[in-house]
This record gives C-alpha cells, sequence and structure tokens, in this order.
C-alpha cells in the first residue's frame, strides 16, 4: 500500500462500522471518509473517480451473505484488494444528561434494533423505530437536539455527534462479525505489491457450471487435490438460465504457485471464471473499547 492519502467510500454515515473498518483496514494512514447512502451509491462513486476505495460489507454472521453486494461486485469490473472482519457492538447514546428512564423512543437501523431486543425487554416503555442508518440516528438526535430520544449506533458516532453512550455492548449476540471488503478501480496495482511480499493467501472468485450431474463436486475436488482450502461458497440463480447457478467461492492457501495451478485444473470445467480479488486472509478483531466476549450489557 503506498503513502498517499487515500479516500474510502463507505455506505452508511460519518461513525458508521463501515467507518470503524476502514480505519482499522488502513491503520496508521490518513484517510478521508467519503460517506455515501446506499450500496449501488458507493460503487457508483468509485467508478467516477477511480482513485477512491470501497468498503463494502459482504456477509455477517448472525445474517449470513449480503446476496445483493456480491452482484454488485461482479457487475462493477472492481477488484477485492483486502479484507477487515469486525467484531459488531451496538451502544445505546443520547445527548448528555439523560438515563434510560427517560427515553420513549430509540432509533436505528431494523438490523441492529433486532439483534437488541432482548435488551429492550426490560424497558416495554421505550418505542423502537427504525432509521436508514445507525450512525445517521446518531447524528439527527443530536442535530435536533431531541432528549427523550436515543440511538443504536458504532461507539465512533456517539464521539462524533457528542452523543452520551448509557449503556455498552446491547446486542443479545456477542459473536457478532461482519466481513468488509475492500475494493478498488485499480486493484492490479494493489495486487502486485502483495503479490510481491508474500502476503497473497487468499482468493475470491465467481464461476457458473454446466447444468449436469457432479459438476461441482469436480472443482471441489481438484481443489482439494492441490490443497486449496474452500472457505466460502454462495450459489446465485443465472437469471434467465433456468437451473444454473453463479458460485461466488473463496479460497485459502499457503503456496500461490499450486493456487494458480489449480486454476488452471478447474477452469474447463467451468464457465465464465473470473478472479474477483487475490488479497492477504483479513484480520478479525474488535476496537479497544468493545466489551470482552462474556461481558453483558453495562449501564453508564
Amino acid at each position: 500500500m503506498n503513502s498517499q492519502r487515500r479516500r474510502v467510500a463507505i455506505q452508511g454515515g460519518y461513525g458508521a462500522n463501515h467507518e470503524i473498518a476502514a480505519r482499522a483496514f488502513f491503520d496508521g494512514e490518513d484517510i478521508e471518509i467519503v460517506p455515501c447512502h446506499t450500496f449501488p451509491e458507493l460503487f457508483a462513486t468509485i467508478k467516477a473517480d477511480p482513485s477512491i476505495y470501497g468498503m463494502v460489507a459482504i456477509e455477517n454472521t448472525l445474517v449470513g451473505s449480503i446476496l445483493a453486494n456480491y452482484t454488485l461486485l461482479k457487475d462493477s469490473g472492481l477488484v477485492i484488494i483486502g479484507e477487515y472482519k469486525l467484531r459488531i457492538q451496538h451502544q445505546l447514546m443520547t445527548l448528555p444528561g439523560q438515563t434510560i428512564d427517560d427515553l420513549t423512543e430509540v432509533r436505528s437501523h431494523p438490523m441492529a434494533l433486532a439483534q437488541c431486543e432482548e435488551f429492550f425487554k426490560a424497558y416495554p416503555k421505550v418505542k423502537l423505530v427504525e432509521h436508514e442508518d445507525t450512525a445517521l440516528s446518531a447524528k439527527e438526535i443530536s442535530d435536533n437536539q431531541e432528549r427523550g430520544v436515543g440511538s443504536i449506533a458504532p461507539y465512533l458516532a456517539a464521539e462524533l455527534y457528542r452523543m452520551e453512550i448509557i449503556a455498552s455492548g446491547i446486542e443479545t449476540n456477542k459473536r457478532n462479525y461482519t466481513r468488509f471488503l475492500v475494493v478498488s478501480d485499480h486493484g492490479k496495482i494493489e495486487v502486485d505489491e502483495l503479490l510481491n511480499s508474500g502476503r497473497i493467501n487468499k482468493a475470491s472468485l465467481v464461476f457458473s457450471l454446466p447444468h449436469e450431474e457432479g459438476s461441482l463436486s469436480k472443482v471441489l475436488t481438484i481443489l482439494a487435490f492441490y490443497g486449496i482450502n474452500l472457505s466460502k461458497i454462495q450459489s446465485m440463480p443465472v437469471v434467465g438460465n433456468e437451473w444454473e447457478y453463479l458460485f461466488y467461492v473463496d479460497v485459502v492457501f499457503n503456496n500461490y504457485t499450486r493456487y494458480l495451478q489449480s486454476l488452471d485444473a478447474f477452469r474447463p470445467l467451468t464457465k465464465k471464471l473470473r478472479i474477483l480479488g487475490e488479497y492477504e486472509n483479513g484480520r478479525q478483531s474488535y476496537a479497544a473499547e468493545d466489551a470482552p466476549e462474556n461481558e453483558t450489557a453495562t449501564m453508564h
């Protein structure tokens, strides 16, 4: 990675988990965040300005794959150059000087609300209201100086919008991670740098297979023969071709040459094989502000 200041497009507002993941991946670098309301807007932003990188959520340990983003990635022509697996922790925040007993309403993204329902069973008077984004719900409360209203958002949103965290780690499941992909329109340069440093040990591929018996098992047998570990497989139907599927596959390997040999071996068995990215297997961590894995929600 070069030392030039990077602009990184994220889905959501400043302070969202996408920003936390971006700053963690580009740790130590001075980056500029480019907020986008939607994932299609994020990909369009990068295509309009190829100097911008993208941080894209692709799967979550609780809800699974974000299928629409697989299609956006494939159709965009962008290249995956890295990944980061972020521990997701939900914070309840308000304007300063309030307690949970002062709240009549809490706003956040529907997914965040669902992941915190157990916590709010003890507060039946609090109405849970859906919002387009976790961080932007906090910004809205701060901008309008709304008292009696709380937000479920990341800790970074509290810092940015001068909100006070009144309950930490209110999510029911503490094993909640989101995997983010780092995408670029000039990925070959980045991949060459990783290759020269010997750090490439993971790849994302997409291909279709003929609708015939054993077509997928043949590919998997070849991967096993070359010592390639299949870490993820996601199938999606090919629109207009009945019973034909696209397979999005992540593979992990220790030997780049053996990985290339495996591609050569199973390429004839596939249709439209594409390499979406070759990169370094991402770190899995959570911020220092996060609660330990066995910690319950903490009231302040």
